[in-house]
């Protein structure tokens, strides 16, 4: 009954969001169009058409996201400094991942994968904090939660959209490679939209400088160290892929499966983010870690190419109640003038963990078995779930503020 409350209740709020929000989620969408018609394609990509072997999907996978890891920090830390100027950082963020795009559609052999990847990689380090700050600027603190779940829908509806113009574009027989070209035109689509998005206004007319800002408080840190345990099992999606591959769908049914999965992420984040804003964020991010353990598990012993679908699809109910509630459960330790450094060290640690998850995964596979990277994964989240049990039920835990930001 909670979560229908909470979806009329996010139907009923989405006029109140704020146009910054309303603008960056469509910006969100045709970016995500793009990198989503191209995501499923590019591990088929590398090891189909260019010969790569799978340890070398999981090293690109993980060395792209580990560049970007110190820019993650550094954007977010540096749109504080910058008197809270987010929307450079957004924008050139955006324009890195269209270029990446056209480096991977180009690439004669996988090392230009990997610097098309990087490119990409770096654009969304660039601008990952920054837009999250800026969100969180344009935001009232009670719809902080449908606000970041509001967004997430958007992002993901243009993850649905992606995977099946892929399909439809595999189905009248166009190659890999023309596929990852017509993934280029979205993303310069998302750069024309982004015109329509304005700096929040400042929460004080006094410059920023260090000392005001202070250290992070102590709960974001509590908050921090969860994630990191959780992310250090939670390799890349396309291990998902290639799993789904290996026990047995065709290309066309992978991307579907992946489709599935976009479906119900999109459908689940608005109305799971307005749940999170009723009720404790933890009990929300709780849930997400368990189904994701279970679905790991289940990705580990799947018997067969069936599986794949209600695995897939449970997966979308994973990301939906942790993707935006964590960028809530973040904004809620920290103070409007941090924001954005906050993001920045969340951004970059969790990714660091995502950089050794990914190349761990890629190993696993190669040298154990395709199981091993899923009983790793489902370990992690089962380790976080405790940690997060814990951080909530002691003295001076982690709590969900609803105090609102310094007035304008």
């Amino acid at each position: 009954m909670g979560a229908v409350e909470a979806l009329a209740q996010a139907r009923r709020a989405r006029l109140a969001l704020p146009r910054n929000v309303r603008a960056l989620s469509w910006v969100s969408f045709a970016n995500d169009a793009a990198s989503e018609l191209a995501y499923p394609v590019v591990p088929l990509f590398l090891t189909v058409t260019l010969g790569a072997p799978v340890a070398a999907v999981g090293v690109i996978e993980g060395v792209a996201e580990g560049i970007a890891v110190g820019l993650r920090g550094l954007a977010g830390w540096l749109s504080d400094r910058w008197g809270e100027r987010r929307l450079p950082w957004v924008g050139g963020g955006y324009g890195g991942s269209a270029m990446g795009r056209i480096l991977v559609a180009a690439a004669p052999h996988w090392g230009w994968v990997l610097a098309g990847r990087v490119v990409d990689r770096l654009g969304k380090g660039a601008r990952t904090a920054p837009r999250d700050a800026l969100i969180r600027d344009s935001t009232p603190a009670p719809l902080l939660g449908a606000a970041f779940g509001y967004h997430r829908a958007l992002d993901t509806a243009g993850a649905v959209v992606g995977p099946l113009a892929a399909v439809a574009l595999l189905a009248v027989g166009l190659s890999f490679r023309s596929v990852l070209w017509f993934a280029v035109a979205p993303g310069f689509l998302a750069l024309l939209l982004l015109r329509a998005v304005r700096e929040a206004p400042k929460a004080s007319t006094e410059p920023v400088v260090a000392v005001e800002s202070g250290p992070l408080p102590r709960a974001f840190w509590m908050v921090l160290g969860i994630w990191v345990v959780f992310s250090l099992g939670n390799s890349s999606d396309v291990f998902l892929l290639l799993r789904a591959k290996e026990l047995g769908l065709g290309t066309t049914l992978v991307v579907l499966a992946y489709a599935a999965y976009n479906v119900v992420y999109s459908g689940l984040a608005w109305p799971l983010g307005a749940l999170s804003d009723r009720r404790r964020r933890e009990l929300v991010l709780g849930g997400g870690l368990l189904v994701f353990g279970l679905v790991y598990l289940g990705f580990a012993v799947a018997p067969g190419s069936w599986a794949v679908w209600p695995l897939f699809a449970v997966y979308g109910a994973y990301i939906a109640a942790t993707d935006g509630v964590a960028r809530a459960w973040v904004a809620d330790q920290v103070p409007g003038r941090a924001i954005g450094t906050a993001y920045g060290v969340f951004a970059a640690a969790t990714g660091a963990a995502l950089l050794l998850a990914s190349v761990a995964a890629g190993l696993l596979w190669s040298h154990v078995s395709p199981a091993a990277p899923f009983v790793l994964g489902a370990s992690a989240a089962g380790l976080a779930f405790v940690l997060l049990l814990l951080s909530s039920t002691r003295p001076g835990r982690a709590t969900t503020s609803r105090a609102a930001p310094p007035p304008p």
